[in-house]
């Protein structure tokens, strides 16, 4: 049977509704595989738990398929690329009420998951190793990773999200699997690591970290992880599920300065400051304004994809601010804008329609036809805003 990811299963063996599935993703693991599953196999036998073994694998070329199958465990065939892909492929095929995935590298032991299942059968819905806490043991980390990468990215989820996880990469972790079907994750690369973590802390999931120790892996080849490119990959997730800081806070930061100078200078020249500034003031507020709007679109339109949870607070927005509002609000604007260019054009006519002097006649012009701009887009975005919220009562 084929699933939207394209995978399929090795018929032999069935696990009958185990308790955990321990998930690993390959691709091309045949010197560590073997020890993988020699480890998480000891770990069911010893604690007598109801499990299986699922590997996932992404089209390994080195027989990392047939050892898997020696071993006893069941091999999960996933044609898209991409450790998300694998993940996702194995994770759908898995029978358990529990999955616990981990790296196929023995870069992590799989006979110490105890603390994650004993978590998982507490109630939690996500319980990540933290390796930072756990301990790294010396080589088992690239320096650029355990000083820069891994810590910077995951306060930049902290900060974006506030999600308790103090190590968004990790990847030994452990879930219910219907909490995190319930998520809808869809990233196929690296980056799949910190969607699940994201949309967790975003639908309010029970989440908790344990201890984990990280080793050198036993490869001999370098590992699939590209620093840069992977890195670059988990920081455009983390910006493009944040509207907020993506677009809202810089674009109200942006919208602030510049109503702040402009206010400044609008009197009269200011030292070095005069129409120069103000103009750059104007064009700070309508950026910033564009920022703000598009903050609000992205947000409807992930929502509307199912992409992010629905969010009251925007709900409650848009019982008070409504397409009748906008059109007010932006032909008030309008109005503005044009009263102010029609005096303008009058203070330009009592001088015979001749050379003006700037410093004075475009302190109205700029506030004018800033006037007009928002205007106009809040006309248009308010018609667009309708019509994105066509799917929830709420924003109609």
């Amino acid at each position: 049977m084929i699933n939207p990811l394209n995978f399929s299963q090795s018929p032999d063996i069935k696990a009958l509704s185990p308790e955990l599935s321990i998930v690993m993703p390959c691709l091309n693991e045949a010197e560590t595989l073997a020890t993988c599953i020699k480890k998480a196999r000891q770990y069911l036998d010893q604690h007598q738990i109801a499990g299986e073994i699922v590997v996932a694998d992404n089209g390994s070329t080195d027989g990392s398929q047939e050892i898997a199958i020696r071993m006893g465990a069941r091999v999960v065939h996933v044609e898209q690329k991409g450790y998300g892909s694998a993940l996702r492929g194995g994770i759908a095929a898995a029978n358990g009420k529990y999955i616990i995935m981990g790296d196929a590298d023995d870069s992590y032991d799989f006979t110490q998951l105890d603390p994650f299942l004993e978590q998982l059968r507490a109630g939690h819905d996500l319980v990540m190793g933290n390796r930072f806490k756990g301990g790294i043991k010396p080589g088992a980390m690239p320096p650029l990773h355990k000083y820069l990468g891994n810590p910077v990215l995951t306060w930049i989820g902290r900060l974006f999200f506030a999600s308790p996880c103090k190590d968004f990469h990790c990847g030994l972790r452990g879930f219910r699997k219907d909490a995190i079907a319930a998520l809808d994750l869809r990233t196929s690369g690296m980056e799949f690591a910190s969607e699940m973590v994201v949309k967790a802390t975003l639908h309010k999931m029970k989440i908790t970290e344990v201890p984990t120790t990280l080793s050198p892996d036993g490869r001999s080849r370098p590992p699939h992880l590209r620093s840069w490119r992977d890195g670059w990959r988990h920081l455009r997730f983390l910006l493009l599920y944040s509207p907020r800081w993506l677009f809202l806070y810089p674009g109200a930061l942006l919208m602030l300065v510049g109503l702040i100078v402009g206010i400044w200078l609008l009197p009269g020249p200011r030292g070095l400051f005069d129409i120069h500034t103000l103009l750059f003031a104007a064009t700070a507020i309508l950026v910033g304004f564009q920022a703000v709007l598009f903050a609000v679109f992205t947000k409807i339109f992930a929502i509307s994809e199912g992409l992010l949870p629905e969010d009251p607070r925007l709900n409650r927005l848009f019982r008070y601010i409504d397409l009748e509002k906008g059109l007010i609000v932006g032909s008030l604007l309008l109005l503005a804008g044009i009263g102010g260019s029609i005096y303008a054009f009058g203070i330009w006519g009592t001088q015979d329609f001749g050379v003006l002097d700037p410093t004075k006649t475009m302190r109205i012009v700029i506030p004018a036809v800033t006037s007009l701009s928002l205007g106009f887009q809040i006309v248009l975005s308010s018609f667009f805003l309708s019509v994105l919220g066509l799917k929830h009562r709420e924003i109609v």
